[in-house]
Protein backbone atom coordinates (compact mmCIF):
# COMPACT_ATOMS: atom_id res chain seq x y z
CA UNK A 1 0.00 0.00 0.00
CA UNK A 2 0.90 3.52 -0.65
CA UNK A 3 1.77 5.34 2.88
CA UNK A 4 2.46 8.70 1.09
CA UNK A 5 -0.34 8.85 -1.96
CA UNK A 6 0.16 12.28 -4.19
CA UNK A 7 -3.15 14.44 -3.59
CA UNK A 8 -5.67 15.26 -6.08
CA UNK A 9 -7.78 17.78 -5.40
CA UNK A 10 -11.01 16.25 -6.00
CA UNK A 11 -11.65 12.50 -5.75
CA UNK A 12 -15.60 12.13 -6.95
CA UNK A 13 -17.32 8.68 -5.85
CA UNK A 14 -19.54 6.74 -8.34
CA UNK A 15 -19.96 7.21 -12.12
CA UNK A 16 -23.52 7.95 -11.95
CA UNK A 17 -25.18 11.13 -13.89
CA UNK A 18 -24.26 12.98 -10.75
CA UNK A 19 -21.17 11.86 -10.46
CA UNK A 20 -20.22 11.96 -14.28
CA UNK A 21 -21.78 15.48 -14.38
CA UNK A 22 -19.96 17.18 -11.11
CA UNK A 23 -16.05 15.47 -12.56
CA UNK A 24 -16.57 16.40 -15.99
CA UNK A 25 -17.66 20.21 -14.93
CA UNK A 26 -14.20 20.37 -12.23
CA UNK A 27 -12.23 19.13 -15.19
CA UNK A 28 -13.50 21.72 -17.75
CA UNK A 29 -12.89 23.89 -14.93
CA UNK A 30 -9.31 22.92 -14.87
CA UNK A 31 -9.35 21.50 -11.58
CA UNK A 32 -7.94 17.88 -11.84
CA UNK A 33 -10.45 14.99 -10.75
CA UNK A 34 -10.08 11.43 -9.83
CA UNK A 35 -13.81 9.55 -10.62
CA UNK A 36 -13.88 6.29 -8.62
CA UNK A 37 -16.47 3.29 -9.80
CA UNK A 38 -16.56 -0.03 -8.39
CA UNK A 39 -18.45 -0.80 -11.47
CA UNK A 40 -16.33 -2.13 -14.79
CA UNK A 41 -16.54 -0.20 -17.47
CA UNK A 42 -19.29 -1.13 -19.93
CA UNK A 43 -22.39 0.27 -21.55
CA UNK A 44 -25.66 -1.22 -19.71
CA UNK A 45 -28.76 -1.40 -21.29
CA UNK A 46 -30.42 -0.59 -17.97
CA UNK A 47 -31.80 2.51 -16.44
CA UNK A 48 -33.57 3.43 -13.58
CA UNK A 49 -34.65 6.47 -14.61
CA UNK A 50 -36.06 8.15 -17.85
CA UNK A 51 -37.04 11.60 -17.90
CA UNK A 52 -35.58 14.67 -17.76
CA UNK A 53 -37.36 17.89 -16.97
CA UNK A 54 -36.64 21.44 -17.97
CA UNK A 55 -34.69 22.61 -15.45
CA UNK A 56 -32.00 19.66 -15.79
CA UNK A 57 -32.12 20.70 -19.52
CA UNK A 58 -31.28 24.04 -19.17
CA UNK A 59 -27.79 22.95 -17.50
CA UNK A 60 -27.41 20.39 -19.62
CA UNK A 61 -27.41 23.20 -22.24
CA UNK A 62 -24.82 25.09 -20.38
CA UNK A 63 -22.52 22.07 -21.00
CA UNK A 64 -23.76 22.27 -24.62
CA UNK A 65 -25.26 18.35 -23.87
CA UNK A 66 -29.13 19.31 -24.23
CA UNK A 67 -29.23 19.68 -28.06
CA UNK A 68 -28.15 16.09 -28.54
CA UNK A 69 -29.66 14.95 -26.22
CA UNK A 70 -33.18 16.19 -27.62
CA UNK A 71 -32.26 14.22 -30.57
CA UNK A 72 -31.94 10.82 -29.11
CA UNK A 73 -35.11 11.28 -26.89
CA UNK A 74 -38.66 12.01 -27.48
CA UNK A 75 -40.30 15.37 -25.81
CA UNK A 76 -43.59 15.18 -23.91
CA UNK A 77 -45.84 18.31 -23.78
CA UNK A 78 -48.08 16.97 -20.92
CA UNK A 79 -47.74 14.51 -17.95
CA UNK A 80 -50.41 12.68 -16.51
CA UNK A 81 -50.03 12.07 -12.51
CA UNK A 82 -53.41 10.14 -12.66
CA UNK A 83 -56.43 9.89 -14.18
CA UNK A 84 -57.97 13.22 -14.00
CA UNK A 85 -54.87 15.09 -13.91
CA UNK A 86 -52.64 16.29 -16.71
CA UNK A 87 -49.47 18.92 -16.00
CA UNK A 88 -49.34 20.68 -18.86
CA UNK A 89 -45.70 21.60 -19.77
CA UNK A 90 -46.24 24.00 -22.81
CA UNK A 91 -46.43 27.40 -20.93
CA UNK A 92 -43.08 26.66 -18.78
CA UNK A 93 -40.33 30.09 -18.94
CA UNK A 94 -38.04 27.59 -20.27
CA UNK A 95 -36.41 26.81 -24.28
CA UNK A 96 -37.39 23.49 -22.79
CA UNK A 97 -41.40 23.61 -22.37
CA UNK A 98 -41.53 19.88 -22.29
CA UNK A 99 -39.33 16.78 -20.49
CA UNK A 100 -37.28 14.27 -22.50
CA UNK A 101 -38.27 10.88 -22.34
CA UNK A 102 -35.19 9.43 -22.66
CA UNK A 103 -33.06 6.61 -20.76
CA UNK A 104 -30.73 7.28 -18.11
CA UNK A 105 -28.40 5.60 -20.15
CA UNK A 106 -28.05 7.97 -22.88
CA UNK A 107 -27.43 10.92 -20.16
CA UNK A 108 -24.55 9.14 -18.66
CA UNK A 109 -23.27 8.13 -21.80
CA UNK A 110 -23.23 12.30 -23.28
CA UNK A 111 -21.57 13.07 -19.41
CA UNK A 112 -18.89 10.42 -19.71
CA UNK A 113 -18.05 11.28 -23.00
CA UNK A 114 -17.48 15.17 -21.96
CA UNK A 115 -15.77 13.91 -18.57
CA UNK A 116 -13.15 11.91 -20.43
CA UNK A 117 -12.63 14.83 -23.30
CA UNK A 118 -11.90 16.87 -20.18
CA UNK A 119 -9.64 14.59 -18.49
CA UNK A 120 -10.76 13.30 -15.92
CA UNK A 121 -9.18 10.09 -14.48
CA UNK A 122 -11.77 7.44 -14.59
CA UNK A 123 -10.71 4.55 -12.31
CA UNK A 124 -13.34 1.57 -12.76
CA UNK A 125 -13.40 -1.76 -10.87
CA UNK A 126 -11.88 0.25 -7.77
CA UNK A 127 -13.83 0.15 -4.67
CA UNK A 128 -14.20 2.30 -1.47
CA UNK A 129 -13.07 0.31 1.56
CA UNK A 130 -12.77 3.24 3.94
CA UNK A 131 -12.20 7.17 4.36
CA UNK A 132 -10.85 9.15 6.90
CA UNK A 133 -9.98 13.14 7.27
CA UNK A 134 -8.50 15.66 9.00
CA UNK A 135 -7.65 19.85 8.67
CA UNK A 136 -5.46 19.52 5.37
CA UNK A 137 -7.40 16.91 3.87
CA UNK A 138 -9.22 13.13 3.08
CA UNK A 139 -7.50 9.70 2.83
CA UNK A 140 -9.40 7.60 0.52
CA UNK A 141 -8.61 3.76 1.24
CA UNK A 142 -9.87 1.62 -1.62
CA UNK A 143 -9.60 -2.04 -3.49
CA UNK A 144 -9.21 -2.14 -6.96
CA UNK A 145 -9.60 -4.83 -9.64
CA UNK A 146 -7.27 -7.62 -8.69
CA UNK A 147 -7.98 -6.99 -4.72
CA UNK A 148 -5.01 -4.74 -4.15
CA UNK A 149 -5.24 -1.71 -1.36
CA UNK A 150 -3.94 1.38 -2.02
CA UNK A 151 -4.50 4.98 -0.29
CA UNK A 152 -5.43 8.03 -2.40
CA UNK A 153 -5.34 11.65 -1.09
CA UNK A 154 -7.86 14.17 -2.04
CA UNK A 155 -8.87 17.85 -0.87
CA UNK A 156 -12.47 17.03 -0.97
CA UNK A 157 -14.24 13.87 -2.04
CA UNK A 158 -17.87 13.80 -2.86
CA UNK A 159 -20.23 10.80 -2.57
CA UNK A 160 -22.46 10.08 -5.49
CA UNK A 161 -22.46 6.43 -4.47
CA UNK A 162 -26.07 6.06 -4.57
CA UNK A 163 -28.81 4.72 -2.10
CA UNK A 164 -26.18 2.42 -0.23
CA UNK A 165 -23.27 5.37 -0.42
CA UNK A 166 -20.32 4.14 0.91
CA UNK A 167 -18.89 7.74 1.37
CA UNK A 168 -22.09 8.24 3.43
CA UNK A 169 -21.32 5.40 5.59
CA UNK A 170 -17.70 5.93 5.95
CA UNK A 171 -18.75 9.72 7.63
CA UNK A 172 -21.24 8.26 9.91
CA UNK A 173 -24.26 10.04 8.76
CA UNK A 174 -27.87 8.38 9.20
CA UNK A 175 -30.30 7.82 5.97
CA UNK A 176 -33.47 8.29 8.00
CA UNK A 177 -36.77 7.58 5.80
CA UNK A 178 -38.77 4.40 5.32
CA UNK A 179 -40.06 2.18 2.49
CA UNK A 180 -43.07 3.88 1.02
CA UNK A 181 -43.90 0.88 -1.52
CA UNK A 182 -42.88 -2.79 -1.72
CA UNK A 183 -42.18 -5.37 -4.42
CA UNK A 184 -42.76 -3.13 -7.16
CA UNK A 185 -42.05 -4.82 -10.41
CA UNK A 186 -40.09 -4.30 -13.08
CA UNK A 187 -39.38 -5.54 -16.78
CA UNK A 188 -37.94 -4.31 -19.79
CA UNK A 189 -40.25 -6.12 -22.72
CA UNK A 190 -41.35 -5.58 -26.14
CA UNK A 191 -44.50 -4.93 -27.09
CA UNK A 192 -47.04 -6.38 -29.30
CA UNK A 193 -48.88 -3.26 -29.23
CA UNK A 194 -47.57 0.12 -29.50
CA UNK A 195 -49.34 2.55 -26.72
CA UNK A 196 -50.96 5.59 -27.23
CA UNK A 197 -49.33 7.98 -25.26
CA UNK A 198 -45.76 8.49 -24.74
CA UNK A 199 -45.64 7.64 -21.69
CA UNK A 200 -48.77 5.59 -19.91
CA UNK A 201 -49.76 5.29 -16.62
CA UNK A 202 -52.54 5.08 -14.54
CA UNK A 203 -53.78 3.60 -11.43
CA UNK A 204 -56.95 1.50 -11.06
CA UNK A 205 -58.07 -0.30 -7.42
CA UNK A 206 -54.64 -1.61 -5.64
CA UNK A 207 -52.80 -1.42 -9.02
CA UNK A 208 -50.24 0.79 -10.49
CA UNK A 209 -48.54 0.26 -14.14
CA UNK A 210 -46.01 3.29 -15.92
CA UNK A 211 -44.50 2.19 -19.81
CA UNK A 212 -41.62 4.27 -21.10
CA UNK A 213 -40.21 3.68 -24.33
CA UNK A 214 -35.61 2.41 -24.81
CA UNK A 215 -36.02 3.64 -28.15
CA UNK A 216 -34.53 0.53 -29.38
CA UNK A 217 -37.95 -1.54 -29.32
CA UNK A 218 -38.03 -2.05 -25.59
CA UNK A 219 -40.58 -0.67 -22.89
CA UNK A 220 -39.48 -0.38 -18.88
CA UNK A 221 -43.01 -1.44 -17.30
CA UNK A 222 -42.56 -0.38 -13.84
CA UNK A 223 -45.65 -1.85 -11.63
CA UNK A 224 -47.16 -2.56 -8.33
CA UNK A 225 -49.75 -4.73 -7.37
CA UNK A 226 -50.86 -3.29 -3.59
CA UNK A 227 -52.68 -6.73 -2.97
CA UNK A 228 -48.89 -8.63 -3.59
CA UNK A 229 -46.59 -7.67 -1.31
CA UNK A 230 -43.87 -9.99 -1.53
CA UNK A 231 -40.52 -9.88 -0.90
CA UNK A 232 -37.48 -8.31 -3.13
CA UNK A 233 -36.21 -11.41 -3.21
CA UNK A 234 -39.51 -13.67 -4.94
CA UNK A 235 -38.70 -14.65 -7.77
CA UNK A 236 -40.72 -12.86 -10.77
CA UNK A 237 -42.36 -14.24 -14.21
CA UNK A 238 -43.19 -12.38 -16.80
CA UNK A 239 -47.07 -13.29 -16.15
CA UNK A 240 -46.95 -11.53 -13.29
CA UNK A 241 -46.09 -8.21 -14.66
CA UNK A 242 -48.71 -8.88 -17.10
CA UNK A 243 -51.32 -9.30 -14.46
CA UNK A 244 -50.63 -5.93 -13.06
CA UNK A 245 -50.48 -4.26 -15.71
CA UNK A 246 -53.87 -5.41 -17.09
CA UNK A 247 -55.33 -4.55 -13.53
CA UNK A 248 -54.01 -1.09 -14.26
CA UNK A 249 -54.16 -0.18 -17.65
CA UNK A 250 -56.74 -2.59 -18.77
CA UNK A 251 -54.53 -4.69 -21.01
CA UNK A 252 -50.98 -5.78 -21.32
CA UNK A 253 -49.95 -4.84 -25.04
CA UNK A 254 -48.79 -8.20 -25.77
CA UNK A 255 -45.67 -8.26 -23.71
CA UNK A 256 -42.90 -11.05 -24.03
CA UNK A 257 -38.98 -11.35 -25.03
CA UNK A 258 -38.23 -10.13 -21.18
CA UNK A 259 -34.78 -8.95 -21.01
CA UNK A 260 -34.57 -8.41 -17.62
CA UNK A 261 -37.09 -8.94 -14.75
CA UNK A 262 -36.49 -7.90 -11.27
CA UNK A 263 -38.82 -6.72 -8.00
CA UNK A 264 -37.54 -3.63 -5.57
CA UNK A 265 -38.96 -1.44 -2.93
CA UNK A 266 -39.46 2.92 -3.09
CA UNK A 267 -37.37 4.29 -0.09
CA UNK A 268 -38.02 8.07 1.03
CA UNK A 269 -34.73 8.90 2.85
CA UNK A 270 -32.50 12.06 2.73
CA UNK A 271 -29.04 12.73 4.76
CA UNK A 272 -29.68 15.17 7.61
CA UNK A 273 -26.22 17.04 6.22
CA UNK A 274 -24.73 16.83 2.78
CA UNK A 275 -21.95 18.38 4.24
CA UNK A 276 -19.23 16.90 6.65
CA UNK A 277 -15.96 18.64 7.09
CA UNK A 278 -14.04 18.26 3.49
CA UNK A 279 -16.75 15.58 2.39
CA UNK A 280 -20.00 15.80 0.17
CA UNK A 281 -23.03 13.95 -0.45
CA UNK A 282 -24.64 14.23 -3.81
CA UNK A 283 -27.56 12.74 -5.88
CA UNK A 284 -28.89 9.24 -4.11
CA UNK A 285 -26.06 9.49 -1.90
CA UNK A 286 -27.91 12.33 -0.21
CA UNK A 287 -31.38 11.73 -0.83
CA UNK A 288 -33.82 8.63 -2.43
CA UNK A 289 -37.63 9.59 -3.49
CA UNK A 290 -40.21 7.63 -5.61
CA UNK A 291 -40.01 7.16 -8.72
CA UNK A 292 -43.49 9.76 -9.33
CA UNK A 293 -43.12 12.77 -11.02
CA UNK A 294 -39.52 11.47 -12.74
CA UNK A 295 -37.81 13.77 -10.48
CA UNK A 296 -34.78 11.48 -8.66
CA UNK A 297 -31.99 11.82 -11.40
CA UNK A 298 -32.93 15.26 -12.10
CA UNK A 299 -32.66 16.34 -8.78
CA UNK A 300 -29.36 14.60 -8.33
CA UNK A 301 -27.73 16.71 -11.50
CA UNK A 302 -28.98 19.84 -10.32
CA UNK A 303 -27.29 19.19 -6.43
CA UNK A 304 -24.19 18.47 -8.73
CA UNK A 305 -24.54 21.77 -10.49
CA UNK A 306 -24.76 23.77 -7.66
CA UNK A 307 -21.69 22.06 -6.54
CA UNK A 308 -19.26 21.55 -8.71
CA UNK A 309 -18.30 25.18 -9.53
CA UNK A 310 -18.00 26.23 -5.94
CA UNK A 311 -15.57 23.43 -5.01
CA UNK A 312 -13.22 24.44 -8.46
CA UNK A 313 -13.25 27.93 -6.79
CA UNK A 314 -12.40 27.45 -3.69
CA UNK A 315 -9.89 25.18 -4.94
CA UNK A 316 -8.21 27.27 -7.47
CA UNK A 317 -8.40 29.95 -4.65
CA UNK A 318 -11.03 32.00 -6.46
CA UNK A 319 -13.42 31.66 -3.66
CA UNK A 320 -13.27 31.09 0.70
CA UNK A 321 -14.00 27.93 2.39
CA UNK A 322 -17.42 29.77 3.58
CA UNK A 323 -18.93 29.33 -0.11
CA UNK A 324 -18.94 25.70 0.21
CA UNK A 325 -22.19 26.15 3.01
CA UNK A 326 -24.07 27.32 0.57
CA UNK A 327 -24.60 23.80 -1.13
CA UNK A 328 -26.33 22.81 2.28
CA UNK A 329 -28.17 25.93 2.50
CA UNK A 330 -29.33 25.79 -1.17
CA UNK A 331 -29.67 22.13 -2.13
CA UNK A 332 -30.91 20.57 1.07
CA UNK A 333 -34.54 22.15 1.39
CA UNK A 334 -34.88 21.31 -2.35
CA UNK A 335 -34.06 18.02 -1.59
CA UNK A 336 -36.42 18.36 1.02
CA UNK A 337 -39.28 19.82 -1.26
CA UNK A 338 -38.89 16.90 -3.43
CA UNK A 339 -39.27 14.13 -0.95
CA UNK A 340 -42.33 15.66 0.22
CA UNK A 341 -43.63 16.04 -3.69
CA UNK A 342 -42.86 12.82 -5.01
CA UNK A 343 -44.11 11.28 -1.99
CA UNK A 344 -47.22 12.96 -2.10
CA UNK A 345 -47.51 11.97 -5.63
CA UNK A 346 -47.89 8.46 -4.75
CA UNK A 347 -49.83 8.44 -2.02
CA UNK A 348 -52.87 10.62 -4.37
CA UNK A 349 -52.49 8.28 -7.24
CA UNK A 350 -52.70 5.06 -4.59
CA UNK A 351 -55.56 6.83 -2.68
CA UNK A 352 -58.30 3.83 -1.58
CA UNK A 353 -60.14 5.48 1.48
CA UNK A 354 -62.50 7.69 1.21
CA UNK A 355 -61.12 10.31 2.66
CA UNK A 356 -58.15 9.96 0.45
CA UNK A 357 -60.13 9.99 -2.36
CA UNK A 358 -61.80 12.91 -1.73
CA UNK A 359 -58.83 14.94 -0.65
CA UNK A 360 -57.21 13.70 -4.65
CA UNK A 361 -60.41 15.09 -5.71
CA UNK A 362 -60.52 18.34 -4.35
CA UNK A 363 -56.60 18.64 -5.44
CA UNK A 364 -57.31 17.88 -9.42
CA UNK A 365 -60.08 20.38 -9.32
CA UNK A 366 -57.68 22.74 -7.95
CA UNK A 367 -55.35 22.25 -10.00
CA UNK A 368 -57.22 21.48 -13.38
CA UNK A 369 -59.21 24.78 -12.56
CA UNK A 370 -57.02 27.28 -11.05
CA UNK A 371 -53.96 28.78 -13.18
CA UNK A 372 -51.51 29.78 -10.74
CA UNK A 373 -51.77 26.61 -8.81
CA UNK A 374 -51.28 24.44 -11.67
CA UNK A 375 -48.34 26.91 -12.90
CA UNK A 376 -46.57 26.86 -9.53
CA UNK A 377 -46.98 22.48 -9.57
CA UNK A 378 -45.44 22.61 -13.04
CA UNK A 379 -42.33 24.89 -12.07
CA UNK A 380 -41.97 22.38 -8.73
CA UNK A 381 -42.28 19.30 -10.36
CA UNK A 382 -39.51 20.76 -13.65
CA UNK A 383 -37.38 22.22 -11.06
CA UNK A 384 -37.70 25.67 -12.52
CA UNK A 385 -39.44 26.89 -9.86
CA UNK A 386 -37.26 26.54 -6.97
CA UNK A 387 -34.68 29.96 -5.72
CA UNK A 388 -32.26 29.95 -3.52
CA UNK A 389 -32.00 31.58 -0.08
CA UNK A 390 -30.94 35.08 -0.17
CA UNK A 391 -29.01 37.57 1.98
CA UNK A 392 -31.77 39.96 3.55
CA UNK A 393 -31.09 43.53 1.88
CA UNK A 394 -29.68 42.17 -1.49
CA UNK A 395 -31.66 42.34 -5.09
CA UNK A 396 -35.04 40.72 -5.47
CA UNK A 397 -33.48 38.74 -8.47
CA UNK A 398 -30.89 37.44 -5.90
CA UNK A 399 -30.70 33.37 -5.88
CA UNK A 400 -33.52 33.60 -8.56
CA UNK A 401 -33.30 31.23 -11.84
CA UNK A 402 -32.48 33.29 -15.27
CA UNK A 403 -33.94 32.07 -17.70
CA UNK A 404 -32.45 31.85 -21.54
CA UNK A 405 -32.16 35.54 -21.81
CA UNK A 406 -31.24 37.11 -25.69
CA UNK A 407 -27.96 38.51 -25.33
CA UNK A 408 -25.93 40.50 -28.19
CA UNK A 409 -23.88 37.93 -28.56
CA UNK A 410 -26.59 35.19 -28.54
CA UNK A 411 -27.69 33.10 -25.40
CA UNK A 412 -27.43 33.09 -21.98
CA UNK A 413 -26.84 29.56 -21.34
CA UNK A 414 -24.07 29.28 -24.70
CA UNK A 415 -22.08 31.85 -22.71
CA UNK A 416 -22.35 29.83 -19.65
CA UNK A 417 -20.06 27.18 -21.42
CA UNK A 418 -17.06 26.54 -19.68
CA UNK A 419 -18.23 27.32 -15.86
CA UNK A 420 -18.17 31.18 -16.21
CA UNK A 421 -19.91 33.43 -14.71
CA UNK A 422 -21.69 35.67 -16.65
CA UNK A 423 -22.53 39.54 -16.38
CA UNK A 424 -25.08 41.24 -18.44
CA UNK A 425 -25.37 45.19 -18.22
CA UNK A 426 -26.65 47.60 -20.17
CA UNK A 427 -23.58 48.71 -21.42
CA UNK A 428 -20.22 46.71 -20.80
CA UNK A 429 -17.83 47.95 -17.97
CA UNK A 430 -15.02 50.24 -19.46
CA UNK A 431 -11.94 47.26 -17.91
CA UNK A 432 -12.64 43.83 -19.48
CA UNK A 433 -9.43 42.39 -18.98
CA UNK A 434 -9.70 40.81 -15.98
CA UNK A 435 -11.10 37.49 -14.89
CA UNK A 436 -11.30 36.49 -18.82
CA UNK A 437 -10.43 33.20 -18.02
CA UNK A 438 -14.19 31.97 -15.57
CA UNK A 439 -15.94 35.65 -16.71
CA UNK A 440 -18.03 36.63 -19.75
CA UNK A 441 -19.21 39.87 -20.35
CA UNK A 442 -22.57 40.43 -21.98
CA UNK A 443 -24.89 42.85 -23.23
CA UNK A 444 -28.69 42.40 -22.75
CA UNK A 445 -30.47 42.47 -26.42
CA UNK A 446 -33.49 44.45 -25.29
CA UNK A 447 -33.31 47.95 -23.35
CA UNK A 448 -32.72 46.22 -19.94
CA UNK A 449 -31.08 48.82 -17.50
CA UNK A 450 -30.55 46.01 -14.52
CA UNK A 451 -26.66 44.68 -14.20
CA UNK A 452 -26.88 41.19 -13.11
CA UNK A 453 -24.41 38.47 -12.63
CA UNK A 454 -24.91 35.11 -12.99
CA UNK A 455 -23.39 32.37 -11.27
CA UNK A 456 -22.06 29.20 -13.50
CA UNK A 457 -25.54 27.28 -12.42
CA UNK A 458 -27.95 29.98 -14.06
CA UNK A 459 -28.39 31.38 -10.62
CA UNK A 460 -28.55 35.03 -9.75
CA UNK A 461 -24.95 36.18 -7.27
CA UNK A 462 -26.16 39.64 -7.49
CA UNK A 463 -27.99 42.44 -9.42
CA UNK A 464 -28.84 46.25 -9.13
CA UNK A 465 -31.07 48.56 -11.44
CA UNK A 466 -28.58 50.71 -11.71
CA UNK A 467 -25.02 50.27 -11.04
CA UNK A 468 -21.48 51.63 -12.28
CA UNK A 469 -17.85 50.06 -13.31
CA UNK A 470 -17.51 50.58 -9.06
CA UNK A 471 -19.92 49.29 -7.88
CA UNK A 472 -19.63 46.22 -10.36
CA UNK A 473 -16.23 46.07 -9.84
CA UNK A 474 -16.70 45.66 -6.11
CA UNK A 475 -19.73 42.66 -7.15
CA UNK A 476 -17.10 40.93 -9.28
CA UNK A 477 -14.51 41.09 -6.83
CA UNK A 478 -17.15 39.35 -3.95
CA UNK A 479 -18.67 37.00 -5.92
CA UNK A 480 -16.12 36.44 -9.13
CA UNK A 481 -12.43 36.47 -6.71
Amino acid sequence: MNATPTPTPVIVVGAGPAGLLLAGDLATAGVPVTLLEKRPHKTSNLSRAFVLHARTLEQLDARGLADGLEAVGRPLDRLRLFTRLEVDLTTLPSRFNHLLVIPQYEVEKALERRAVEAGVDFRYETELTGLTQDADGVTVEVRGAGGAAESLRAEYVVGTDGMRSAVRTAIGLPFPGRSVIRSVVLADVRLAEEPESLLTVDTVGDAFAFLAPFGDGYYRVIAWNRAHDVPDSEPLELEEVKEVTRLALGRDYGMHDARWLSRFHSDERQAPAYRVGRVFLAGDAAHVHTPAGGQGMNTGLQDAANLSWKLAAVVQGHAGVGLLDTYQAERHPVGRSVLRSSGGIVRMAMAKHPWTLAERAVLTTVLNTVAPARRRMAEQLTGIGYRYPAPRGTHRLTGTRVPDVALKSGRLYEALRGGRFVLITPEPPQDQSVRKDRLAVEQWASARRTAVLVRPDGYVAWAADSADDATIERALATHVG
